[in-house]
């Protein structure tokens, strides 16, 4: 058995430091003043682990997912196409974690090199995006997973409107339990409601566990077993990290350290955050991760505006489209690098035109070596420019390091929250959103917010 101790996840925060990037970085002395609250940060934490119940998943989940084993097994075996109804947590999570473990071109295999069924993750209400999946799934091998622990979000019972109307009309209601699950509130909500009349195999997202906190729940877990993808590692990886992350000293603790940094960070003007993932399997964890800090920093309190902007960038593709800016723009911002020491495929540069000389040193290189050089040029060119970076390293991209790396990122947002005196786990101007969407599509209960929308749109506009 490998030994996990060398898979662990680490953070190199050299560069976020005065004494590496200069002037624009983060002084001994700022540091230093940070760490009896960042100490006092992990009792905080401690001490509402019973609301926070995302922090538990790795521990008290057994009996589901054995429940969730044998349900993706069943799917496996009948069906070729699997498609998530969901929005925000419960759609960028499943998304992150089968890039990072699937095959890249996953969909795009015939079945027999493809270990499971198309996936598909429905996140937009785009009309031509729902005519576009109807015309690539195979209705008769196809199974849909409705997502919503509210069961009142309105671009997924929009998406799980359509699809039961498809699947009624050409099966009968009585077929929809052998095509539709549902995950949602154990009690609350209409998704629960309808799940029971129907008889739907459900699935229950955790009191305490929000939607951007809940990819190693059954909202993000029944995916990845369909897929095929190692989930008792990835609780693994994930408890790993919890337990590293629970150290009172700041410097034995990751997500921690990469809270207090952050913050520091954003009190000398850093409001910019970026994520640059060095792996294309690591792409869509940039994604995950804008709104895991996103929706969870940016908050007001009074006349106070709290939060910083998560920018997504892919290494190398976004050295030829961002890093112009990171090196020679404003110092507004960090950046995060996520490196990959080992890649699962190792692959050379053929000799071809040997003749070139400024093409030919390229040859009886690899593709790893040439991506790693590049990682480490970028860093280099950030750093002496004077810009406050980081990398996370992952030994490898499997099951268990992206356990950790979901850990490691839920509790360095949970951790800046407790920094900065904010709730990390609301989101008031997304609920105004909503709300104003009810209004607008004339639901019930909602005339005030009508009224008020009207009289906005009476507003003087300027339009070209």
């Amino acid at each position: 058995m490998t030994n996990r101790n060398s898979l662990c996840v680490r953070v190199d925060y050299t560069n976020m430091l005065a004494e590496s990037v200069g002037e624009h970085g983060i002084t001994e002395a700022e540091l230093s003043s940070m760490m009896p609250r960042m100490r006092w940060a992990v009792d905080s934490l401690r001490a509402k682990r019973d609301s926070i119940r995302w922090r538990d998943l790795p521990y008290n989940q057994a009996e589901i997912v054995a429940d969730i084993k044998r349900t993706a097994e069943d799917i496996r075996s009948r069906c070729d196409d699997f498609v998530v109804l969901g929005i925000g947590g419960s759609a960028l999570g499943p998304i992150a974690v089968h890039q990072a473990l699937c095959h890249l071109r996953h969909n795009d295999l015939p079945r027999d090199k493809r270990n499971g069924p198309r996936l598909f993750v429905e996140d937009n209400v785009d009309p031509e995006r729902m005519a576009a999946l109807l015309d690539v799934i195979d209705l008769d091998n196809a199974v849909f997973n409705v997502i919503t622990k509210s069961g009142s979000t309105s671009e997924t019972m929009s998406q799980l409107l359509t699809v039961t109307r498809i699947l009624t009309d050409r099966y009968g209601e009585d077929e929809l339990k052998n095509r539709l699950i549902a995950t949602t509130d154990r009690e609350k909500g209409n998704l629960i409601g309808i799940a029971k009349r129907l008889g739907l195999k459900t699935f229950y997202v955790p009191e305490g566990v929000g939607g951007r906190f809940s990819e190693l729940c059954p909202v993000g877990l029944l995916a990845a077993a369909v897929c095929g993808i190692d989930i008792e590692a990835l609780l693994e990886g994930a408890a790993y990290m919890d337990a590293l992350c629970d150290n009172e000293d700041p410097n034995a603790n990751p997500a921690l350290m990469l809270a207090g940094l952050e913050v520091i960070a954003m009190n000398k003007g850093a409001n910019v955050g970026v994520l640059m993932p060095y792996a294309d399997s690591l792409k869509y964890f940039a994604d995950w991760y804008a709104q895991l800090w996103a929706e969870s920093l940016g908050k007001r309190r009074g006349n106070e505006r709290f939060g910083q902007t998560p920018v997504k960038a892919l290494g190398v593709t976004d050295q030829h489209s961002q890093v112009q800016l990171y090196t020679d723009g404003p110092f507004d911002k960090t950046i995060t690098f996520l490196a990959v020491e080992k890649y699962r495929t190792e692959f050379t540069i053929p000799h071809a035109f040997d003749d070139v000389p400024n093409v030919a040193f390229l040859s009886g290189h690899t593709f790893n070596e040439l991506i790693t050089a590049e990682r480490s040029a970028t860093e280099h060119a950030v750093t002496v420019s004077g810009h406050m970076n980081k990398t996370v390293i992952l030994p490898e991209v499997s099951a268990f390091t992206i356990g950790q790396l979901i850990m490691l990122f839920e509790l360095q947002t949970a951790y800046a929250g407790e920094l900065l005196g904010i709730n990390a786990y609301d989101q008031p101007g997304v609920e105004e959103g909503k709300n104003a969407t009810y209004a607008l599509l004339g639901k019930k209960g909602y005339e005030a917010k009508l009224h008020e929308l009207r009289s906005a749109a009476g507003k003087r506009r300027f339009v070209i």
